[in-house]
């Protein structure tokens, strides 16, 4: 295991204990916007991470929602999600997770999923075996749309509920089942480990996908990203198995 894997894992784990000790707590929440929640604790989250990241890398630099911290011109960022389903956290909805993904020269080498309250933790390196707790994953092997379970997320733009709805409506008439998590990080990581058969969203920030990239690509399954038209560091994302007709 590289220095850079045990890093994000570890750091990953300290930021999940900080989540698990406060659930279910009253929260300072910073922002209480039309669809969004920003939470004093995301921000906790986020400098723990950072600082221990940085502390091993003082040279690399970190991505988040709150900007760039660290140095910039590093070939190396961070890419950090402290808290990806802080809505499911806020509402004491156990299902969100710590995303924490490296970065070098525009192609992911790291990524690690945390899920505090089920104590998973998913962890893939470039050409590494993808693992769940230390077991190895691969994508689910079926190819009828009509046997899988396929999970459709919509951000809180108006652009972003225009494509996705129709597209849930679609996925709920022609899939066993259609999921809306609220979690990317974990619908991805659902996907690299067969629970899933494809995770679908129109506008996604690069830190909630990030660590699952490589994790889907390493388990054997296919990720398609489109950037977006203007905003930067935000895409289209298709990742599934694969092997499964989604009639896109």
């Amino acid at each position: 295991m590289s220095d850079y894997l045990e890093s994000a894992k570890e750091a990953a784990q300290a930021a999940g204990g900080l989540l698990r000790a406060n659930f279910g707590r009253p929260l300072q929440v910073d922002a209480n916007e039309a669809h969004d929640i920003k939470l004093e604790l995301d921000r906790r989250s986020q400098a723990l991470i950072e600082d221990l990241l940085l502390e091993k890398f003082p040279d690399h630099a970190i991505l988040g929602e709150e900007g760039v911290r660290g140095d910039p011109e590093s070939e190396f960022h961070w890419i950090i999600d402290p808290i990806d389903g802080t809505v499911n956290y806020f509402f004491g909805i156990p299902h969100f997770a710590v995303s924490i993904a490296l970065r070098q020269n525009g192609k992911i080498i790291v990524g690690v999923i945390y899920d505090p309250m089920k104590d998973e933790m998913w962890e893939v390196e470039t050409d590494g075996v993808p693992l769940l707790n230390g077991q190895p994953i691969k994508v689910s092997s079926r190819t009828e749309l009509g046997e899988g379970i396929v999970s459709v997320g919509v951000a809180k733009s108006l652009d972003s509920l225009d494509r996705g709805l129709p597209l849930f409506d679609r996925m709920a008439r022609s899939a066993k089942k259609c999921r809306m998590m609220g979690s990317a990080a974990l619908d991805i990581a659902y996907v690299a480990s067969g629970r899933l058969d494809a995770y679908i969203e129109s506008q996604i920030s690069i830190w909630d996908i990030a660590s699952g990239l490589l994790l889907v690509e390493r388990a054997g399954g296919k990720v398609v990203l489109e950037p977006h038209e203007t905003e930067a560091e935000k895409f289209s994302i298709v990742a599934s198995s694969g092997v499964i007709d989604l009639g896109l």
